[in-house]
């Protein structure tokens, strides 16, 4: 495998110098601190990333203050104790993307949250406790026990609650097969993602880096090379 010192060297020359590299990595995440999260900006979250998928992200983002009140600001409970016509009428509910499989997930997933959360004391709990270098396994997890939260909404859900998260974007991939990895150029298999996840946790055992960090730089040392004024709205710094 290439050293991840030269993957970050060549990420850093890419955005012009290691000072803008820094300045993009964004915070060290800390997945204690997700213990401390209420379960409504869980389902929130979770709602967010299912509606954003597939659909232009800042749309979402500009209706978004129409969602809390049209889900009743995610209270899992308020929302279960809710009839079907409650849930019928938000198909036709103006304030946000009227898709009914999507608002059927967040009712799913408000029986989810609200069933990890009676077992963990918190759903944010059930997440700081799992082990940060098995993130295939929350993932599996997530995929399995929740609504249209499989592939790489998975990821972006843990990425958006702080949950120290790598995604597997087209270019972190290309990063990972220049650097030596042998994965599908599209990887999808358990096989490919092991993989990908055992590389992921050697080097930030090594480097002493976060693993949203490690993906970042993966992202940025290869493929279009994005300005940073670019990358940090895409982000949202």
């Amino acid at each position: 495998m290439k050293s991840f010192n030269k993957i970050r060297a060549r990420a850093a020359e890419r955005k012009g110098g290691d000072e803008i590299l820094e300045s993009l990595l964004g915070p060290v995440p800390d997945n204690a601190a997700l213990a401390a999260v209420p379960d409504d900006r869980i389902l929130s979250t979770m709602a967010n990333r299912v509606f954003s998928a597939g659909f232009v992200w800042s749309v979402i983002e500009q209706k978004w203050p129409g969602f809390e009140e049209a889900f009743l600001g995610f209270e899992p409970k308020r929302l279960l104790f809710q009839p079907d016509d409650f849930w019928h009428d938000l198909t036709s509910d103006k304030r946000i993307v009227r898709n009914p499989q999507k608002i059927r997930s967040v009712r799913d997933n408000a029986a989810f949250v609200e069933r990890v959360s009676d077992e963990h004391g918190g759903f944010g709990r059930f997440l700081a406790q799992w082990p940060a270098d098995d993130q295939l396994g929350l993932t599996s997890h997530l995929a399995k026990h929740g609504s249209r939260l499989g592939g790489n909404t998975g990821q972006y859900l843990l990425r958006w609650l702080g949950w120290d998260t790598y995604i597997v974007s087209p270019d972190m991939a290309a990063a990972l097969r220049d650097a030596g990895l042998e994965i599908a150029e599209n990887p999808s298999s358990k096989k490919d993602h092991a993989a990908i996840q055992a590389q992921i946790n050697a080097w930030a055992s090594k480097t002493g880096l976060p693993r949203v960090h490690i993906s970042r730089i993966l992202s940025m040392s290869i493929g279009p090379n994005r300005s940073a004024e670019e990358l940090r709205e895409y982000m949202g710094d």
